[in-house]
């Protein structure tokens, strides 16, 4: 059984057991925490899949932060040909790890 649930303005694809990795929710290691926008719910042995319109009413993944985090450093680099115009920042994103416990249709 599998679900695909929306947060952070991205979309995950989650199942009981497995650990994902989203943007930054509040919350320590080993709070709870309910994901209420399920756009897809399904079986995982090919039968059944129900599609919301845009989500599924009364469907719910629940799960157990394990790890709050910052991703590797990326180097943002701006330039300027013959303008004298350089540029270098960096930027690491924040994430939260999720350990999904289940699913609710």
């Amino acid at each position: 059984m599998y679900a695909v649930i929306q947060t952070g303005g991205k979309q995950y694809r989650a199942e009981p057991g497995k650990t994902i990795v989203v943007e930054k929710l509040a919350g320590e290691a080993g709070a709870q925490v309910t994901f209420d926008q399920v756009l897809l719910v399904s079986s995982g042995d090919g039968g059944t899949i129900t599609i919301g319109k845009p989500t599924l009413a009364g469907a719910k993944v629940t799960g157990e932060i394990v790890e709050q985090g910052r991703g590797e450093k990326l180097v943002v680099f701006k330039f300027r040909l013959r303008k004298n115009y350089v540029r270098r920042n960096g930027h690491s994103q924040d994430y939260t790890a999720v350990k999904i416990a289940a699913i609710e249709a």
